[in-house]
């Protein structure tokens, strides 16, 4: 994988975003990672949130070799970081493209270079669709492909692209869904199809289908499986429908794998992709390349469960395969009580939605003291986090925590720049994030 960069737009950073020095001179976001500063050396502010750079190269490189293994490609859903320097990351280690979950995310990779983008979702009506074409007026080299659920969508947008004459071609992609947006029956898609078909010109045009397979998870394992099932045969079922209305020439996108599914997607639409040599079958998973201590954790585990990645006929383990590269520092404020600290660090620093974070180590002085075992977060506030302890563990005031988090997508929204840290901990690159 290429060499991790920080971004084309050098901005001056002070101590208005987390991790900077108080005190220090405002530095260009290029010149953060040359200080040689780590996180719990005592200079960074804390809290703050930093990327482990060789794991997110490690899981880039497996599921870049994962995905084409299975002659599939992968377009990471941009969401998770909102980092464009990332996002070039993992296009120059192989993805076909860039997914985005709204206007105002494609424009943030429009503006940073990035051309070919899947936005995975429906957008709203006909301002919305008056919105898009606008973004895309000043990209005429753009090439975006976009969910629609709705006839009433497909009319919104082929009325803002009759408007105007400036527009790159515009690709639809009908989507199923259950649990979300999408169609829910092969009847409700043939008429969205068939909206799409009678307005065609070759800068408004069908090119592909769609689904979303997270969306229908549950608790029980094997639900989800069924589930999972059903919304990928109405998907795969539906393209030998479509190529009758088309012809055999035109090519396709066959996009899902937005979640911890992926496997499942690849093993349930394969078959189908395989017979229809013009069709393409791409992936969008994004926090995969980040996961975590949580959510990801026990979604890996769930997919082991299932066989494990098969790569090349072997089949290899995916929690033993993929590495959490999220971690949050922060600092012991408080020992009240004999088994508890309280940590600086709480709900608008850190992800709750799908577990609370999980203490991994303890540094004292600028050094490593010892790995956390036994102490668990049991509560978070707006600015802190309820440590319970084990009895007679050593942690004292002004102590740094490590922290593996659960859910990358809800952590890495609170945070406007992520610290990238080298094998020593040390922060040797810095990523700017773009929330709004």
């Amino acid at each position: 994988m290429s060499d991790l960069h920080t971004t084309t737009e050098n901005l001056l950073i002070d101590e208005q975003v987390r991790g900077f020095p108080p005190g220090n001179p405002p530095l260009p976001l290029d010149a953060i990672g040359k200080q040689g500063w780590k996180p719990y050396d005592g200079r960074m502010a804390l809290p703050l949130i930093s990327l482990d750079q060789q794991a997110f190269s490690d899981n880039a490189e497996l599921m870049m070799i994962y995905v084409k293994s299975h002659g599939a490609e992968i377009a990471p859903h941009a969401k998770t970081p909102m980092s464009t320097a990332l996002s070039a990351a993992l296009l120059a280690a192989g993805a076909w493209g860039t997914t985005v979950a709204d206007i105002r995310q494609a424009a943030v990779l429009l503006k940073a270079g990035q051309r070919r983008l899947i936005l995975a979702n429906e957008i709203g009506g006909a301002a919305a669709a008056r919105r898009l074409a606008a973004l895309l007026g000043q990209y005429p080299d753009a090439e975006l492909h976009i969910f629609v659920d709705s006839t009433a969508l497909v009319e919104a947008l082929c009325a803002a692209w009759r408007e105007r004459a400036d527009l790159p071609p515009l690709g639809l992609l009908v989507e199923f869904g259950a649990g979300r947006a999408g169609a829910r029956s092969a009847d409700a898609a043939e008429a969205i199809l068939e909206a799409i078909l009678a307005v065609e010109t070759p800068t408004f045009r069908l090119t592909g289908i769609a689904a979303y397979e997270g969306a229908v998870a549950t608790a029980d394992a094997q639900e989800t499986m069924r589930r999972i099932d059903s919304l990928m045969a109405v998907t795969s079922d539906f393209l030998p429908k479509l190529r009758a209305c088309i012809g055999d020439e035109r090519p396709l996108l066959m996009t899902a794998g937005g979640s911890v599914f992926f496997d499942l997607v690849v093993a349930r639409l394969s078959a189908a992709v395989a017979a229809d040599p013009a069709c393409r079958l791409v992936l969008r998973s994004g926090a995969i390349f980040f996961h975590d201590h949580g959510i990801y954790e026990r979604g890996l585990a769930g997919l082991d469960a299932r066989g494990g990645l098969r790569i090349g006929g072997e089949m290899i383990s995916a929690a033993a395969g993929f590495r959490p590269a999220l971690r949050v520092w922060a600092e012991v404020l408080s020992r009240p009580e004999p088994r508890l600290a309280i940590c600086g660090m709480g709900m608008r620093d850190v992800a709750m939605d799908q577990g609370l974070p999980r203490p991994l180590a303890l540094y004292r002085n600028g050094a490593h003291l010892a790995d956390l075992e036994g102490a668990e977060v049991f509560r978070l506030n707006d600015q802190h986090a309820f440590v319970a302890l084990a009895d007679g563990s050593d942690v004292s005031v002004g102590d740094v925590i490590e922290y593996g988090i659960s859910h990358p997508c809800t952590c890495l929204d609170r945070h406007a720049i992520l610290y990238g840290l080298d094998p020593d901990h040390s922060v040797t690159a810095a990523y700017l994030t773009s929330f709004g």
